[in-house]
């Protein structure tokens, strides 16, 4: 199993944040974590980077049980996490290609020499994800889009299982989404590549890839299972307590608020 929480719940300055949190995902397996900004999603991603740690419950993330075992740093390692609070974190001097090879360590800068096997890599990375033309400027000199799919093949320099996606196109215009999201898809569809949890509030970024999803609602899980299944006008009206239309375009779902049917005159 990718990850297996049973009956996780987490206080934090005396609040429960999360409550019985029964979750699982196997290999290959790709899941939208999907909720309004508030319902817990920082928190459980918290969770699974074993910055927190559950207060009651049972948790077990690429094997390793918490509070059975001392892991928190390999653990990390062997989950690629891509945020844009990760963004500001890197120094102005730091190229793409360096932010790159800093995946291989999971570290904030360079602090090792990378082997040759690493650069080959991180090139082969930055070809993929349709970044190699500007693997030379600066970081901070990239726009929102660019940056992202810089820290997309960062995480995956270390190989990771599991890959979350934590609102990759926060900030993001219609194209610069579109095009990410594509690069998205692609790494999705790889037989090879890791487990993905992608984390959004917006329905219409919930690609076909991802044929699972969470429902987080008030730190609870609201539902869970095959996101068709979910992605329905009753399952959604009930989940935010007002009535929503759901319109499948291109295979994703795109929600608008259904209009109260009042008597004509």
């Amino acid at each position: 199993m990718i990850l297996e929480l049973n009956e996780v719940s987490l206080k934090r300055s005396g609040k429960w944040i999360l409550q019985d949190i029964n979750w699982s995902i196997e290999p290959g397996e790709h899941w939208v974590l999907y909720g309004l900004n508030g319902a817990g999603k920082t928190a459980l991603l918290n969770l699974l980077n074993a910055y927190y740690f559950p207060t009651t419950g049972r948790m077990r993330v690429l094997g390793r049980e918490f509070g059975k075992d001392s892991f928190a740093e390999h653990l990390r390692t062997r989950i690629g996490f891509v945020s844009s609070s990760l963004q500001q974190k890197f120094y102005p001097g730091d190229n793409a290609f360096e932010v790159v090879l800093s995946g291989s360590f999971a570290s904030i800068g360079l602090y090792e020499t990378p082997t040759d096997e690493m650069r080959q890599k991180a090139i082969s990375l930055l070809k993929e994800m349709g970044c190699l033309d500007y693997a030379n400027q600066t970081f901070r000199t990239l726009s929102q889009g660019e940056r992202q799919r810089v820290l997309i093949a960062r995480a995956l320099m270390a190989d990771p299982r599991l890959l979350i996606l934590d609102e990759p196109t926060s900030g993001l215009d219609f194209i610069a989404r579109e095009r990410l999201l594509e690069v998205i898809e692609t790494l999705a569809d790889k037989q090879t590549g890791p487990a993905i949890i992608y984390v959004t509030h917006r329905s219409e970024e919930v690609l076909p890839v991802f044929y699972k999803t969470l429902l987080l609602k008030n730190g609870r899980v609201f539902s869970s299972g095959y996101t068709t299944d979910l992605f329905k006008e009753e399952v959604l009206s009930h989940f935010f307590g007002i009535p929503v239309h759901v319109h499948w375009h291109e295979d994703r779902p795109v929600l608008s608020k259904r209009k109260n049917l009042t008597s004509q005159h």
